[in-house]
């Protein structure tokens, strides 16, 4: 397990590996995620509009989607008053688990269709700072910069996971079966990727990631 001291990083993700996928709903699969993927896309790269949360609270998406004003309005949140509101982190939590039911359902690590609101199989969690107050409140300014290395190994990862889901596309195909060595790979990569946008993006921790696939 990943670990920081004591305690495991404060982003986990796990999947279900499957026992049995649908052969048809694998070999048709980009066609079936369209909807969904429209969705996805909407939120990330909208150019306006807005969204309200439970608590009331109105979430402008500017030209960057929700995807940019989430890190924008945090950094400055916590730059300029040290502060991370829960229901800012609520939404910022559903939103990331959504995008991660999405990203398993296309990466064909799952049939089941992803759900706006259920966790399904894919079990993504993200811990809320214990003390905002202790989150170093410049970091912010410079994660992105600090997390370039990552991306650096994220970009060879991504292409081989892709890779590997093609392969595993031609694997479940003939046996109905997501070998589970493909699996742990994919769900690997995009366990490492999640830490990464928690610390660079979300800032939710100041602790760095670690360069690992294991949970």
């Amino acid at each position: 397990m990943a670990m920081t001291g004591d305690r495991p990083y404060p982003a986990r993700l796990e999947i279900d590996y499957p026992e049995k996928l649908d052969r048809l709903s694998s070999a048709f699969r980009i066609i079936w995620a369209i909807p969904i993927l429209v969705i996805i896309g909407l939120l990330s790269g909208g150019s306006g509009g807005s969204t309200t949360t439970d608590a009331g609270e109105t979430f402008t998406a500017s030209a960057g989607g929700v995807t940019g004003g989430l890190f924008l309005a945090t950094a400055l949140m916590i730059v300029f008053r040290q502060v991370y509101p829960r229901w800012w982190f609520d939404f910022a939590r559903e939103y990331t688990r959504f995008g991660g039911r999405v990203t398993a359902y296309v990466a064909l690590l799952t049939d089941r269709y992803p759900s706006t609101e259920e966790e399904q199989s894919v079990h993504l969690e993200i811990d809320y700072p214990a003390d905002v107050q202790q989150l170093n409140r410049w970091l912010p300014l410079v994660k992105w910069f600090l997390a370039i290395p990552h991306y650096i190994v994220l970009f060879f990862l991504g292409i081989a996971a892709f890779v590997v889901i093609i392969i595993a596309w031609f694997a479940i195909l003939f046996t109905g079966q997501y070998p589970r060595g493909l699996f742990n790979f994919v769900v690997g990569v995009g366990r490492w990727g999640l830490r990464v946008q928690a610390y660079a993006f979300l800032l939710l921790t100041d602790k760095y990631p670690p360069f690992s696939l294991d949970p």
